[in-house]
């Protein structure tokens, strides 16, 4: 299971079917050099894993020391 408050990036806990890019490793672009941002594909996948992890309802908040979950998170927005 994928450590989501592991990373600079939560999306960065899976890796980009786009690119190709294992888990921590930033996203590239068609020319091997570092992309400004995550793929879509990526982000929606990191998505996927983390409702089957943690619930449809959980939320993930950025903290002082990095991220964190909060398992009602969406249920009070």
């Amino acid at each position: 299971m994928p450590d989501f408050t592991a990373h600079d990036h939560p999306a960065l806990a899976v890796g980009c079917p786009t690119c190709g890019k294992a888990p921590d490793e930033w996203c590239c672009g068609a020319n091997g050099q570092p992309s400004r941002d995550l793929h879509k594909a990526r982000q929606a996948e990191a998505d996927r894993q983390f409702i089957d992890q943690h619930g449809y309802g959980a939320a993930i908040i950025p903290a002082a020391s990095g991220w964190l979950i909060d398992p009602q998170g969406c249920a009070r927005d």
